[in-house]
């Protein structure tokens, strides 16, 4: 575990480093000691833009420098998601999930991860992207047979978005049928009380489990 400890530590601070050389021969090092991919994930590649933003709350690291975090995250994430995509189930009859950054936030990166985590969790995911209208959530589950709608916010000027939609289920009769998850940095347990969403998760892998009591759930409820 030490050695396994001390690679992740490195994927990290690549990130932070905004080392797009350096992080794909760590990810690939990683991967050739045979270390779980998802873990590199979560406490290397994730560790390490969480690291970012706090040096930008600090008013450490300008927003230029998060963007270069980024992009040294994806380059990682690249290596990283043939491996996860492998485990995706492809039976026709999986269970779908809508997900999507509601409007007015074009942050995405927590976003693509749960995307990946849920394919790779048995889900087909129809992603709408960032920036989305809040009704088109509704409407694109509603076409596509979905009873779970994922959204995430990453300002704070932009939760009140997952509000709304839960808002527009009710007012459309369609909430006892569709559920809602909720997640992004801003976003709490507590907020997730306050708005009546049903569950609410804090990193992308929690993402799936609680996607997987959802839909067990509504499964239960349509018999």
């Amino acid at each position: 575990m030490e050695e396994q400890d001390k690679l992740l530590k490195r994927i990290s601070d690549l990130v932070l480093d905004m080392d797009e050389e350096g992080i794909v021969d760590a990810v690939r090092e990683y991967l050739d000691a045979d270390f779980d991919p998802e873990v590199a994930v979560l406490d290397g590649l994730v560790d390490g833009m969480n690291r970012a933003g706090e040096l930008f709350a600090e008013e450490e690291y300008y927003v230029t420098d998060l963007l270069f975090c980024a992009d040294t995250f994806e380059l990682g994430m690249e290596i990283l998601q043939p491996i996860l995509m492998e485990r995706v189930d492809t039976r026709a009859d999986l269970p779908k999930v809508v997900i999507g950054t509601v409007e007015g936030d074009t942050h995405d990166i927590g976003k693509n991860l749960c995307h990946i985590m849920l394919e790779a969790g048995g889900f087909e995911v129809i992603d709408l992207g960032k920036d989305v209208p809040l009704q088109n959530f509704i409407d694109e589950a509603v076409a596509q047979d979905a009873h779970l709608i994922g959204l995430s916010a990453l300002m704070t000027t932009t939760m009140g978005g997952m509000r709304r939609v839960i808002e527009l289920l009710e007012e459309q009769g369609l909430r006892q049928q569709i559920k809602v998850m909720i997640g992004g940095s801003p976003v709490s347990q507590a907020f997730c009380d306050e708005i009546g969403a049903d569950g609410y998760s804090e990193n992308a892998f929690e993402c799936v489990e609680l996607a997987k009591r959802l839909t067990h759930h509504t499964e239960l409820e349509s018999k």
